[in-house]
């Protein structure tokens, strides 16, 4: 049975591994440990999902509660994809949020369709500056 927590503490080297077996992994950075421990100390909303002691799905999100939630990452495993764990995460993420919050989010390639699927609208406003 999945279980899904909000109090979980993970790893730099649990959350890799994890991003590794989703199609996540290949957008974000891998191979450096420290910045994926920045990533998750400072994100201020984090669900993940569980089969008994394995971490198989997480949702990173940066939010202020009240009106928007940044949802940074959503990743499945990909032996667990497409079992609804996704819809659950931001279920579960949803709920811990404001009844006004908005999530906002930008879609990886692969996953580009998925979210229109569970009901998200699109925008094409979206901007993104690089350093």
């Amino acid at each position: 049975m999945i279980s899904y927590h909000d109090d979980a503490i993970i790893s730099a080297e649990q959350a890799i591994d994890l991003y590794t077996r989703s199609t996540l992994g290949e957008r974000r950075p891998i191979h450096n440990t420290e910045t994926f421990e920045a990533m998750l100390k400072n994100a201020n909303l984090t669900i993940t999902a569980w089969d008994g002691d394995k971490l198989i799905g997480i949702s990173r999100t940066l939010t202020d509660f009240a009106y928007v939630a940044y949802l940074a990452d959503l990743a499945v495993d990909q032996v667990y994809q497409r079992s609804g764990i996704g819809k659950k995460l931001i279920s579960e993420t949803q709920s811990r949020l404001g009844s006004d919050c908005m999530i906002v989010l930008l879609a990886a390639p692969k996953a580009n369709d998925y979210y229109k699927h569970i009901g998200f609208e699109h925008n094409p406003r979206a901007w993104t500056l690089k350093k």
